[in-house]
């Protein structure tokens, strides 16, 4: 194949996945059809928008442990279901923001889409998780 076509097929693909990134080995995306993606100042406006947001920490209970954002609910991506969702948010109008250790995790996505084809309306993800939020020195709870 000549350098020119390579070149070519290069440039495709990347502008294919310029949008997403790997996570655990896998693609994680910039959006998730049927959330609204937000950073960690978005965050801190639903908080003040909303009295009754769900905050789920979608991480492994160890990461959890190691500091967690205030408010926020242990529910790891590996136990998200429809009834444990129900367990932590009283109803499918209520808010709720999923978040995980970044933009390399794929936990929070996961926790997302089960929420999503659960039913619940207002569903937020904060893509940037622990890593947006700790890098912009925002507190962390200790258990």
């Amino acid at each position: 194949m000549k350098l020119m076509t390579k070149l070519l097929i290069f440039i495709g693909l990347s502008l294919l996945v310029s949008n997403i990134t790997f996570a655990e080995g896998k693609l994680v995306p910039e959006f998730i059809d049927g959330t609204t993606r937000v950073n960690a100042e978005q965050m801190i406006e639903l908080v003040d928008k909303y009295a009754n947001l769900v905050i789920v920490d979608s991480r492994k209970a160890s990461d959890y442990e190691k500091g967690y954002i205030e408010g926020s609910s242990s529910l790891p991506d590996t136990q998200t279901s429809a009834e444990s969702l129900h367990k932590v948010i009283d109803s499918k109008q209520t808010p709720v923001v999923f978040y995980c250790n970044g933009v390399k995790c794929g936990r929070s996505l996961k926790a997302a889409k089960v929420a999503i084809d659960s039913g619940y309306k207002l569903v937020y993800w904060f893509r940037g998780g622990m890593e947006e939020w700790e890098a912009k020195g925002l507190p962390v709870v200790f258990p």
